[in-house]
């Protein structure tokens, strides 16, 4: 069963999206179903509506469990489950814990992982995943997201949502230690990274018998709506590969030269801690240009991790550059056994080749300077940026100031054409 629907306008209509999930059912006799959302993180990927269509479509028929693929993420309060799965009752919902809540089903070998990483990594991987995913009860699982550019993989979802979203500690540490030493900018925007080819193997070797089918959005959000352009929907990788298509034409910017002054915008719902925020960092650093400055405008962030030890672990060593995190990986246990926060210490840094700062409301300018950016007070900060007042893109202040505004990164991934090579 393949669905593939690209909009022929400026974005599939809720009639369509909802057609095309009846279909996707039809012929199906179903008693259990587990849907995989993502989490309020992905608010724009539009997997809430799709999600809701589902269980409305599903509930009289079949017992429905929910499952946010919160990966190391928070649990979705019951406010913003409301707000983004409408209909959806609370106690449909099923929190993911990480730490606790998974099944060994096998393991990549090192051997394989050398292979794909040119050396650069030997360790084998397990591949863990949420019990529920093996539960033998469910007769059809449903694994919804958004395809988008992504630093970790490359090009964010499919098996993604199964193995980082509903995995455990090994595949989530591993698969984000594998892309940061393989190095992001070889990855981003791009299928068949050396992390897509370990959760490919992943699926090809372990989940295979699991009744599992890809729903795959490629999204935009202008002026804060959201826009569908493409849904895909296949228990094969067809869907994926389908999807990137698309969302490498929707979702990368190309710029001429170098940003000497890059402002980013992070919403307050969706944003509350430097490890989701750090997306302004990621998805701009193939475009900012050297000693360039990178303005985050970050009014809901209060935290650095959103796990608590990962937190403790950014405060401690910051983000201080590629070398210098290796370094201390080496040398110091703690990170050896969170390598998902040694790699999102390495993500989160240019390297020295432009500046971050940080304009924030409730962390100190002490605490933003002791991991290693540049602290700015908020409200200071948006009387000259205002994100009311700007527009995607490059804007001319009344100062004479040139800047490119971008109001959203996680949607997206902004390169400088002149260093950008296939």
């Amino acid at each position: 069963m393949e669905i593939f629907l690209k909009s022929d306008k400026d974005t599939l209509s809720p009639s369509e999206i909802e057609n095309a999930l009846k279909k996707s059912l039809e012929g199906r006799s179903l008693k259990k179903v587990l849907l995989i959302p993502p989490d309020f993180t992905r608010f724009y990927s539009n997997a809430g509506f799709i999600t809701s269509c589902y269980y409305n479509l599903l509930k009289d028929s079949a017992e429905v469990d929910v499952l946010p693929a919160l990966g190391t993420h928070d649990a979705m309060s019951k406010e913003q489950c409301e707000e983004m799965f409408p209909g959806i009752p609370y106690d449909r919902f099923i929190y993911h814990n990480w730490r606790k809540d998974v099944v060994k089903i096998g393991e990549v070998p090192g051997e394989y992982i050398s292979e794909i990483t040119d050396g650069l990594w030997t360790d084998k991987v397990d591949v863990e995943v949420n019990k529920l995913i093996m539960d033998p009860s469910y007769d059809l699982i449903l694994s919804v997201g958004q395809v988008v550019p992504h630093e970790v993989i490359g090009m964010a979802n499919h098996s993604k949502n199964l193995f980082v979203g509903c995995g455990g500690s090994s595949m989530i540490n591993s698969s984000h230690m594998i892309g940061a030493v393989y190095g992001m900018e070889r990855m981003m925007g791009k299928d068949f990274t050396p992390v897509r080819k370990v959760f490919d193997y992943g699926c090809e070797h372990f989940l295979k018998a699991r009744p599992i089918v890809y729903v795959l959005t490629v999204t935009t959000n202008p002026g804060d709506i959201i826009k569908t352009h493409g849904l895909f929907i296949s228990e094969k990788r067809s869907a994926l590969e389908q999807a990137i298509a698309l969302a490498q034409e929707k979702n990368i910017t190309f710029v001429d030269k170098g940003i000497k002054k890059c402002v980013v915008y992070l919403d307050p719902k969706e944003f509350h801690s430097t490890w989701l925020g750090n997306k302004a960092v990621y998805r701009t650093r193939m475009a900012v240009a050297d000693d360039g400055d990178l303005i985050i405008l970050a009014p809901g962030v209060t935290k650095f991790g959103e796990d608590g030890i990962v937190d403790q672990l950014i405060r401690k060593y910051g983000y201080v550059g590629r070398l210098n995190v290796l370094d201390a990986f080496r040398k110091n246990d703690d990170l050896k056994e969170n390598m998902g926060a040694a790699a999102h210490l390495i993500h989160g840094s240019s390297d020295g080749r432009f500046r971050i700062t940080y304009a924030v409301k409730k962390i100190t300018k002490e605490e933003i300077k002791g991991v290693g950016f540049i602290p700015a007070d908020y409200d200071e900060m948006v009387k000259k940026y205002d994100p009311a007042k700007l527009k995607i893109g490059y804007n001319t202040l009344e100062s004479g100031e040139e800047i490119y505004f971008i109001p959203n990164p996680a949607l997206g991934l902004w390169i400088d054409k002149t260093r950008f090579s296939e």
